[in-house]
């Protein structure tokens, strides 16, 4: 059973990473320090999905972790 939730765990790693690189794929250097001025904008279209899919995948993520420990040896 540790061998399933093993395996769900680096897919939903994998995923999460990649879905977090997608993200930032616009922001330059500067905004990592703060240097950005951008005005609050609403996400839309591919970018909400892409958030949308981001939280999912790390609620799934964390599943995988803690669900082991709930279930007895």
């Amino acid at each position: 059973m540790n061998t399933v939730f093993t395996v769900l765990q680096a897919v939903t790693s994998a995923l999460l990473i990649t879905w977090i690189l997608l993200q930032s794929r616009g922001t330059g250097v500067g905004a990592a320090f703060g240097g950005e001025g951008n005005v609050y904008r609403t996400k839309r279209g591919a970018e909400k999905m892409l958030f949308i899919a981001t939280i999912v995948i790390t609620i799934l993520f964390l599943g995988s972790v803690f669900a082991p420990l709930a279930i007895p040896s």
